[in-house]
């Protein structure tokens, strides 16, 4: 028995495209509030939805475990949480009725709960934790099994019911300034082997997540922090250090993904780190996301290159500097050429983030983006579109424009849910073109290497090229129907109201 069981919303088998990357990480935030929570004396058991099937298995949990509270807590590093995707508040809204049909007192953290507590609270939840959870939820319990003597409408960071027309909101919770008192997060409670055994089958090697930090203080106008808000907090890198090598020495990483909003912000930090891994020899790729103005800071790169990173995510967006002018992005598109070369110069690889459909983009924005792509030869690329979600300054600014669907059903959902520049067939088409030409081009890349060392020639090389030339066979095919769709927007045909796709229209029943 347990008197705790937390539990997360984010199935990957319900996420069909990530579902066949397979690449799954624990959810680290849940962790850590585990961690935490049985620092304070709590008997706590995890729920990790990750891999699960379905709903039914947390059911079985709860029957095992039997707790006195299910704590459906959100993994508020793993950007899908903070999308809030349908599919996975449906699964929170099973949960919480699974457990209040058991007796338990079910609290529930997170991005979209944060936003929407109303919709929690009315699915059976007792409580809504709002931002960061740690500290809340422990004062929570402690209220609950009269370990303190505190009301719980004076408890920062609370949504509740007293009464079924009375709603409790408490006053925002400060944020945990001292990172390095947290515990490490639980990983006791995941079932580390199957996540070992998936990795290495799939992909040959093994990868487990960490974070430096909590919040972005950035001002990016489409960017949901209903978190931590404006706001950053960063481990000392003597912490971060210590967790990396008893990670390495328990589990055997190969390879590490931080999953910061921003690695590094702090001067010096990285310099400090990158000094730390190799006194203690820990060196692990790693993959992590920066902004490319503060990669171009003296040192930076270097840095990052000595503590092991492998790939660099940044968050380019668009190659139109009135796109990124317009997202209040704080960067130049100079910046992100210059920080491709360096990248690449250093032996580190880059992705880019792209994000098409901002309001006023134009197809030749469009295609000064594609241009970018083209000339930084990026390793790896992200595609989305403008998502706006609540509390943020493009929200604000199309909000009368949104209809009943305001979030993707899964990360492949790809719908513009607000009336921008082309529709959403437009964009799902251009998701396609654009990927197609990417894979063609990196693909020819790696092949002229081939022409050039025969002697290197393997059977997958072979199947690489074949799937080249599909690419390069079907590209010409996609760009007319892009443009055909292009074209329908512009003369009026189709542009329907944002909650609505004109696939979704031919059909008489709502999604």
């Amino acid at each position: 028995m347990a008197e705790v069981l937390f539990g997360q919303s984010y199935y990957l088998r319900f996420d069909p495209k990530l579902w066949a990357a397979m690449q799954p990480y624990p959810p680290l935030g849940t962790m850590y509030a585990a961690s935490y929570l049985r620092s304070r004396g709590y008997q706590v058991a995890l729920f990790d939805a990750m891999l699960a099937t379905s709903e039914a298995e947390w059911a079985t949990s709860l029957d095992h475990h039997r707790p006195r509270f299910a704590v459906i807590y959100e993994d508020n590093f793993n950007y899908l949480s903070k999308m809030c995707l349908l599919r996975m508040r449906q699964a929170a809204f099973t949960m919480i009725g699974m457990a209040h049909e058991r007796g338990c007192t079910v609290i529930v953290a997170g991005s979209d709960a944060t936003d929407h507590a109303g919709l929690y609270l009315d699915a059976g939840a007792d409580f809504v934790i709002r931002g960061e959870g740690e500290v809340t939820l422990a004062e929570l319990l402690d209220a609950l099994t009269c370990k303190s003597n505190q009301p719980c409408q004076e408890i920062s960071g609370l949504t509740f019911r007293r009464t079924s027309s009375e709603t409790v909101v408490t006053p925002p919770r400060p944020d945990i300034k001292n990172l390095d008192a947290l515990p490490f997060p639980a990983w006791d409670l995941i079932d580390v082997p199957r996540y070992q055994s998936i990795w290495r089958e799939r992909h040959g090697y093994y990868s487990m997540n960490m974070v430096t930090t909590r919040g972005c203080p950035y001002h990016c106008n489409w960017c949901a922090k209903p978190i931590w808000g404006q706001r950053q907090n960063v481990r000392s890198p003597e912490n971060v250090v210590a967790e990396l090598e008893w990670l390495r020495y328990t589990f055997h990483p190969d390879h590490i993904w931080f999953a910061d909003d921003i690695m590094g912000l702090k001067p010096d930090w990285l310099p400090r780190f990158a000094d730390l891994v190799e006194q203690r020899d820990v060196r692990t790729p790693f993959k992590s996301l920066h902004r490319v103005d503060l990669l171009l800071k003296p040192g930076t790169i270097e840095a990052l290159r000595r503590a092991g990173a492998q790939i660099v995510w940044v968050g380019a967006e668009s190659g139109a500097q009135k796109i990124l002018d317009a997202m209040e992005k704080g960067t130049r598109v100079e910046q992100i050429y210059q920080a491709a070369r360096e990248l690449h110069a250093a032996g580190i690889q880059v992705g880019f983030f792209l994000q098409f459909g901002y309001p006023g983009e134009t197809r030749a924005d469009i295609e000064k983006t594609l241009q970018m792509v083209r000339d930084c030869r990026p390793d790896d690329i992200g595609i989305s579109v403008s998502y706006p979600l609540p509390g943020t300054k493009f929200y604000r600014a199309v909000q009368q424009q949104l209809g009943l669907k305001q979030n993707w059903m899964d990360s492949q959902d790809m719908a513009m849910m607000y009336q921008g520049p082309f529709t959403t067939a437009f964009y799902r088409k251009l998701h396609t073109v654009v990927h197609k030409e990417f894979r063609m081009r990196k693909t020819w890349s790696g092949l002229r290497e081939i022409i050039r060392h025969p002697g290197e020639l393997r059977p997958g090389h072979l199947r690489k090229a074949a799937s080249m030339l599909f690419h390069w066979a079907t590209l010409p095919w996609e760009r007319m129907r892009l443009d055909g769709l292009a074209r329908a927007s512009h003369q009026g045909i189709g542009v329907l109201p944002a909650s609505r796709t004109r696939e979704e229209a031919a059909s008489p029943s709502p999604q």
